[in-house]
């Protein structure tokens, strides 16, 4: 839902850093009282928005108000699907201090986020890599990648394929699959011994097979040009010929019946559950689950980037951050900003974010990072993105590219491509319509 009329943005204060320019959420010039923003010593409660079923923010909150015993969180959950469709409205009649993000891009126009370039000045920011923020920037037109910045990763995320170890050794698989022919036998002699290839989610508002699709994507594409479409590059498309062969690619899969049968029914817990309980042999996922897997199924998983489609290509992924951003009317904007930039900075907060979050912390390049065994799926997951960073092949998530986008074009039109309403080029061409009318051009 897009709001027709725009809210002001104002700067927030909290106790102990008052923002003392009053245009400082549109021009970055506010100053803070002794210097940065701080939670201060009087009792804080933050309200903060986040997404059920992982424990990282509640890990972190735990650990922020054991240092800081001043501040308190009230926490609100929900799944992602809801945040996704409702964030716009509760940013208006219920706004938390901290919030899970989705696309950000309508939320800046409709004036809902806080402009976060006064906290990136007076906590350094920016002077971190300029990729690890680019994707939380939006300009005055709306188009992520350049402008102010409006959130904040809790972490980078990334996707690839975890699959187990012991059911891939009945079928022959003994190493990662080095490309997409090596994958492909990998999925039928799964098939073929009587095991389901690949559960994934795909029901709900959130459609799990833009995974596999982006991933297949990057496999046959230019990942730079995916980005294109997402930031909303001016004569951006995403039906162009190599995504098309990943549409194909993807639909050979869906025919082929290397996806559980009830796929289209599938929510992301149900996904998580079967393949901890061991009935499939891979899932397309993020490294948010690292930590939880090695818990769950210490030794028996592996992790890999969707391979290439020839031997010796790049390897890519989709990269982005752990958006968490300020309600534009927050109250305690200040102890927020602090506490985003406490996870990027402690140390033990980082440590939290390797061994519970299973990805890479935000902040600067030569920060601390906790000793992880290259052997746990963490560790795997960690040097997987070390590999995409060498290969430049990082990608934004293909249903960031608008606030509708996902719930609205990219998961119905994945879930008409699994019933036989639509074939691989149908789909392209009506998120390719869906996003030219969202953006109005």
């Amino acid at each position: 839902m897009i709001l027709g009329t725009a809210l002001a943005l104002a700067a927030c204060s909290a106790p102990g850093g008052t923002a003392t320019a009053s245009t400082a959420a549109s021009t970055g010039s506010a100053t803070f009282a002794g210097g940065s923003p701080t939670c201060g010593t009087s009792p804080v409660t933050l309200s903060t928005y986040i997404e059920t079923g992982f424990p990282l923010p509640k890990n972190l909150t735990d650990e922020f108000t054991k240092q800081y015993p001043n501040v308190t969180f009230k926490i609100r959950e929900d799944q992602f699907a809801v945040i996704t469709q409702n964030a716009p409205r509760v940013l208006v009649d219920d706004p938390p201090d901290l919030m899970r993000l989705p696309q950000v891009s309508g939320l800046v126009k409709d004036g809902l986020l806080l402009n976060l370039d006064p906290y990136a000045k007076a906590f350094g920011w920016d002077k971190w890599p300029a990729s690890q923020l680019e994707q939380m920037r939006v300009d005055a037109d709306g188009r992520r990648g350049d402008g102010p910045l409006y959130a904040m990763g809790l972490n980078f995320s990334m996707t690839g394929v975890f699959y187990n170890k012991d059911l891939a050794a009945k079928f022959g698989m003994t190493e990662a699959p080095k490309t997409l022919d090596d994958l492909d036998a990998a999925l039928k002699k799964a098939k073929d011994a009587g095991i389901t290839p690949i559960v994934q989610f795909n029901g709900g508002a959130t459609g799990g097979l833009a995974f596999p699709l982006q991933g297949l994507m990057a496999s046959y594409g230019d990942a730079s040009a995916i980005n294109a479409w997402i930031y909303q590059k001016s004569g951006a498309t995403i039906d162009t010929p190599t995504n098309l062969q990943a549409a194909q690619h993807l639909q050979q899969w869906i025919s082929s019946g290397y996806f559980a049968s009830d796929v289209n029914s599938i929510d992301y817990a149900t996904m998580m559950s079967r393949f901890i309980d061991g009935k499939s042999a891979f899932i397309f996922d993020g490294d948010w689950e690292s930590g939880n897997l090695d818990q769950k199924m210490p030794g028996k998983v592996g992790f890999f980037l969707m391979p290439p489609a020839q031997a010796g290509g790049k390897f890519g992924a989709m990269s982005a951050p752990l958006t968490y951003g300020i309600s534009a009317k927050a109250k305690h904007a200040d102890c927020a900003a602090f506490f985003l930039n406490w996870v990027a900075t402690n140390q033990q907060a980082r440590t939290i974010d390797v061994q519970v979050g299973g990805s890479h912390p935000m902040g600067p390049a030569d920060a601390f990072m906790p000793a992880v065994d290259k052997n746990t799926v963490t560790g795997q997951t960690l040097a997987a993105g070390a590999q995409i960073g060498a290969d430049n092949g990082a990608m934004d998530f293909i249903a960031n590219a608008t606030g509708a986008i996902y719930a609205k074009s990219w998961t119905p039109n994945l879930q008409k491509l699994v019933a036989g309403q639509i074939d691989a080029k149908g789909l392209l061409t009506a998120v390719q319509a869906d996003y030219k009318t969202q953006i109005g051009s």
